[in-house]
């Protein structure tokens, strides 16, 4: 085993949904004896477990995590204010001469931790319900295009099914009267903690066959149940949180708009979309070094690459 690195770090572990992470991440806290943040937009809300691929009760055991199951389905919580209490965790961490591992999906997320969304794009509330309204009369798909006219390069990495994340973006350029993509890339303030960012990468049919066997297992173990229980408590398909891949079609299984089996692939689909463009997002933001596999890896491996490249840039 490989002796861990001299100094204390913030470890980065990055990549599409299926790929591994939280594998790794697992193996590697436990390695550098650190904690692990969740930089997963959706594993924050509680009740969405099977949905959102939360960790275990057993794998939450094993390792300490933060923003995970911390809030309600209808409790709003922004990549800003994620930012903001993940830096405080860090930094306490680093006081404590401890190592922290920041792991998930949400490319937004991990911009947020390392200081890439500015302060000065203030929320304007009247701004984005006329935003909202817009969206209500003329669809989002419009308000995409006027995205896509505006920034291109943004809205070729944000999830554009996301209407969240397109109303922010439009919000940007109508507050502040320039491009999402610039202010994001000028306004990365300085990390002052030693980190590397590590990208995982199966090769996309690799992927993609993945996808499908978890969307199929997700279901095996109650998803549709989940999605039932979440409208017993009150919780409607309108919410933000439940506006997403997983639940969204369930909904439309569940009012008879598809059958389950069309409810599943759609899923798939959707999923497999989303991959894509996370993969987009994190060859354009993130990771030092990525870790490439056409074929299905042992876990061992994938821990022992990830562990080589940390301690080549550390204990040099």
């Amino acid at each position: 085993m490989k002796n861990k690195p001299k100094q204390n770090i913030c470890l980065f572990i990055v990549g599409p949904t299926a790929s591994g992470k939280t594998s790794l991440s697992l193996e590697m806290a436990e390695w550098l004896d650190a904690d692990i943040i969740s930089a997963d937009s959706r594993q924050v809300f509680r009740y969405m477990d099977i949905g959102t691929a939360t960790p275990t009760e057993m794998e939450l055991a094993r390792v300490k995590h933060h923003f995970i199951n911390t809030k309600y389905p209808d409790e709003s919580f922004s990549a800003g204010e994620f930012g903001l209490e993940a830096r405080k965790i860090i930094a306490g961490k680093m006081n404590e001469g401890k190592s922290i591992i920041v792991c998930g999906g949400s490319g937004l997320y991990v911009q947020a931790v390392r200081g890439m969304i500015s302060d000065s794009l203030y929320t304007d509330e009247l701004l984005r319900a006329q935003i909202q309204k817009r969206a209500k009369y003329e669809g989002w798909p419009t308000l995409v295009e006027e995205l896509k006219q505006i920034d291109p390069q943004h809205a070729a990495v944000i999830d554009s099914m996301n209407p969240k994340r397109v109303c922010r973006a439009l919000e940007i350029w109508h507050i502040s009267g320039r491009k999402p993509s610039e202010i994001y890339q000028e306004k990365e303030e300085a990390f002052p903690w030693p980190h590397m960012l590590i990208g995982i990468a199966p090769e996309r049919s690799l992927l993609y066959e993945r996808i499908n066997k978890r969307v199929e297992s997700m279901v095996e173990k109650g998803l549709v149940e989940e999605v039932k229980g979440l409208l017993g408590k009150g919780y409607t398909q309108e919410l933000n949180a439940l506006n997403t891949v997983g639940y969204k079609e369930i909904f439309e299984y569940l009012n008879g708009d598809k059958d389950l089996t069309s409810a599943v692939a759609a899923i798939q689909q959707n999923t497999r979309r989303f991959a894509k463009r996370q993969m987009t997002w994190f060859r354009k933001y993130a990771p030092d070094e990525w870790i490439n596999f056409d074929t299905e890896p042992k876990l061992e491996y994938i821990v022992e690459e990830a562990k080589t490249l940390i301690i080549k840039k550390f204990d040099k």
